[in-house]
């Protein structure tokens, strides 16, 4: 399926960083964020089963939950738009931390 192209807040950058997430009516997945900006990332699982408008809360590995909207699907990927923005300083050490040649610590990737 494809997504409408609307242009970017801030660039996005590539990272490899394990993740659980939630929706609101309770089904939850493991998965991976490959992609992460102050204002949003994108999100891969294996079954959870969403659509675009779902509200979903993100934990990546070692942090808080992060809550936001999907606004894409395309396979397995979805495009979060968060709800408030993350702090500058801290996607940058996550895109240091996770960078994206490095291996993700789940076991179903």
């Amino acid at each position: 399926m494809s997504h409408p192209i609307t242009p970017r807040r801030d660039e996005r950058r590539p990272v490899r960083m394990a993740a659980t997430c939630r929706t609101q009516s309770g089904m939850r997945d493991n998965g991976y964020i490959s992609d992460i900006s102050q204002n949003g990332c994108r999100l891969t699982t294996s079954t959870l089963a969403v659509r675009v408008g779902t509200r979903i809360v993100i934990r990546p590995q070692g942090l808080e939950g992060v809550s936001g909207t999907v606004r894409w699907i395309e396979g397995a990927h979805a495009g979060i738009q968060f709800d408030a923005p993350l702090y500058g300083p801290v996607v940058d050490h996550l895109s240091q931390l996770h960078a994206a040649n490095q291996p993700v610590g789940i076991s179903s990737y």
